[in-house]
């Protein structure tokens, strides 16, 4: 499994996830969804990407909002997109998309609902599954070459981050 260095892999690995799970889907971003005349499938999109806590390694978080917006074509019978958004929200569920367990959280603040069209009509034949997934990207901080794990209080030391000044945890 190769690190995660930027958000972006993210869509990325559920695209590949989504292809695996429905190969007769098309599954994409807007661009793959430009100017098509079926639009049915499933549409990925980053809603946002906020600041999270920092993981044990202290790497930094990144607590992406991510929709799938399940489409189906006009004329589908009633409730396939409701259908497909279950299908998508059972995926979805612990799920970390081949992606390394300790950069990638598992998706928490699963949502399906029918999507509003222009005209604040429920239009039932997209719904959109929404969930805010935390990757850890950058260095570890906690290298510690010698794998003794190593503290200080700041009481008992004139210089923080001097590592010096660490000493080794008592067994």
């Amino acid at each position: 499994m190769t690190l995660i260095e930027k958000p972006s892999q993210l869509p990325q690995a559920i695209g590949d996830a989504l292809h695996a799970a429905f190969p007769d889907l098309k599954v994409g971003t807007h661009q793959d969804f430009q100017g098509a005349e079926d639009k049915t499938g499933v549409l990925i999109t980053v809603e946002g990407n906020g600041p999270g806590i920092r993981s044990r390694e202290g790497r930094k978080a990144h607590a992406l909002a991510i929709s799938l917006k399940a489409m189906v074509a006009p004329g589908a019978l009633p409730f396939d997109a409701c259908d497909l958004a279950s299908q998508l929200m059972d995926l979805v569920l612990d799920n970390r998309w081949n992606l390394p367990q300790a950069q990638c959280d598992l998706p928490t603040n699963i949502v399906a609902a029918p999507s509003l069209r222009a005209t604040a009509q429920t239009d039932y034949d997209t719904w959109t599954v929404s969930f805010t997934q935390t990757l850890y990207l950058g260095p570890v901080l906690l290298n510690d070459p010698t794998g003794q794990p190593l503290f200080a209080r700041t009481w008992e030391v004139s210089n923080i981050n001097d590592p010096d000044q660490y000493k080794p945890l008592a067994e």
